[in-house]
């Protein structure tokens, strides 16, 4: 799936989620979006949680 393919699937879903569900089910949406990409990414390996946390809290530099 090419980035292109994944944005417009993305936009057209969050478009989808506003005409049906209105400004606030748009925002959801978009937020479990976000939170299903970082699970994606940690559970194939391209995130790391610990240096994430630890660039959060000062103890890494990113």
């Amino acid at each position: 799936m090419t980035a292109t393919f994944s944005g417009a699937l993305a936009g057209a879903v969050l478009a989808f989620a506003a005409l049906i569900f209105g400004f606030w089910g748009f925002v959801l949406v978009g937020l479990l979006m976000g939170i299903g990409a970082l699970a994606g990414r940690v559970v194939s390996g391209r995130l790391d949680l610990h240096a994430l946390v630890g660039a959060f809290t000062g103890r890494r530099t990113s």
